[in-house]
């Protein structure tokens, strides 16, 4: 049995959507067990513990939200040497472009010597003003789908050994 750990973090909704629609797609699979967790909950523990990464984050100013970073501090020197080759993609829900928080992560996961297998899917709302930005998200379906489809070949790549 394959785990594939799901990290969120959401202030207005959007990642949260595309967290659990990729977490719905991956539960699809047989043989893959899903832990979808809040950044805030998941510990150094829960990353060593699994088999591949979806790390999920809003574009806030250009960067990962501030709650998936700080569970990156607090697992990463825990994971480091111990998770390499492990497979990974990333979940942005952007208001313009959200290549900064894509770049972060991609950073991150490159200093744990993760193995990406997917590009960074970004979800751009267009929320642009403070109360666009600041108002409850409502993903589409197609964008959810496209979420799905990614949990579910990451899950799957795992189960197969693809990765």
């Amino acid at each position: 049995m394959k785990t594939l750990l799901i990290v969120w973090h959401s202030q207005t909704g959007g990642t949260r959507q595309m967290a659990e629609a990729a977490a719905a797609g991956a539960a699809a699979e047989d043989g893959c067990t899903v832990r979808l967790l809040h950044a805030a909950d998941a510990t150094p523990a829960d990353v060593l513990a699994a088999d591949g990464y979806l790390f999920a984050t809003p574009e806030n100013l250009a960067a990962m939200s501030g709650l998936l970073k700080d569970f990156f501090d607090r697992s990463y020197y825990a994971a480091l040497e111990r998770i390499e080759g492990r497979p990974y993609a990333s979940l942005v829900c952007a208001g313009s472009d959200g290549a900064g928080a894509a770049r972060q992560i991609a950073r991150i996961c490159t200093g744990w010597r993760l193995k990406s297998v997917a590009e960074p899917l970004i979800v751009c709302t267009h929320a642009q003003t403070p109360e666009a930005i600041a108002a409850p998200k409502t993903i589409g379906a197609p964008d959810l789908e496209r979420c799905r489809a990614l949990g579910e070949a990451l899950a799957a790549g795992l189960v197969l050994g693809i990765y």
